[in-house]
């Protein structure tokens, strides 16, 4: 585990997590399928969405020693992925938050919020994308494969779904099909999420450099993840256990869900940073 990467660790989390919900939270709302008040009090606990990403961009200006330094990377956008990826976050924040706040304040006109929201949106998945790209690295064949972008993508997705359904359910919304829909989705990726984990680790013992295996850069990996696993499973059965009762989801059940999810995700990212590896020059 490369728990010194932990700014990292924190940044990419937060920020799949927090892009995700939002995608989800978007498509719900451009749905039509809430009423007036279900909209105002969904908005209203996006706060901590919010929260969550700025704490995430907090982290990755700590991994850069200052605010200054994050200014300077600003100056290769367009050339470096780390500085697109930076820009892009900075961007996602500010659009989606003023989107956020038009809602909030009850301000600006209905066509203008939905201009804004689809735009924050692809925003937001320009900056998944850059993300994926910074760590698609030549010289580090343990990053360089399908499972960098699958592992970022199915946080996003998984995180990303247990946020946005605990944001609904704190709203108090009253759509059936929500509590249904959400929880299935969630099932086919967390089945992917255990596909790629078991295949990603057969993997590894094919790869090598002159001084170590990959499979050897984290003695404890078989632990770490069925820990990981184990807490996915244990998020997604208070996920979808209301489904199976036929009741309605409870917030207290939700936020648990989501916390056992989001540590989940935490350890697979140190995990990712632990399998750090150069070949080459």
């Amino acid at each position: 585990m490369a728990w010194h990467e932990w700014p990292l660790i924190l940044f990419t989390v937060l920020s799949q997590t927090a892009v995700g919900a939002f995608l989800v939270l978007g498509c719900v709302t451009l749905s039509g399928k809430l009423s007036k008040d279900e909209d105002t009090r969904l908005h209203r606990s996006m706060f901590f969405l919010w929260a969550l990403m700025g704490l995430g961009l907090m982290a990755s200006i700590m991994h850069l020693g200052s605010p200054f330094r994050a200014f300077n990377a600003l100056n290769r956008v367009g050339s470096s992925w780390l500085s697109n990826e930076i820009f892009a976050s900075s961007l996602f924040f500010a659009a989606g938050g003023f989107y956020w706040l038009l809602n909030v304040l009850n301000k600006g006109s209905e066509s203008v919020k939905k201009a804004l929201l689809l735009l924050a949106m692809l925003i937001g998945a320009g900056f998944m994308y850059a993300m994926i790209k910074v760590y698609l690295i030549n010289t580090v064949p343990t990053w360089n494969s399908v499972y960098t972008p699958l592992a970022f993508l199915l946080t996003m997705t998984i995180s990303g779904l247990v946020f946005a359904h605990t944001l609904l359910v704190g709203s108090k919304h009253n759509h059936r099909d929500l509590d249904n829909v959400l929880p299935t989705v969630a099932a086919i990726a967390l089945a992917i999420s255990v596909i790629v984990t078991i295949s990603q680790m057969i993997g590894l013992s094919h790869i090598s450099s002159a001084i170590v295996e990959a499979s050897d850069l984290i003695p404890n990996m078989m632990t770490l993840q069925v820990l990981r696993i184990g807490l996915l499973f244990i998020g997604f059965a208070l996920m979808f256990s209301p489904r199976l009762l036929s009741s309605k989801p409870a917030l207290p059940m939700m936020l648990l869900s989501f916390g056992c999810v989001l540590v989940s995700e935490l350890i697979n990212r140190g995990v990712f940073y632990g399998l750090h590896m150069s070949v080459g020059m």
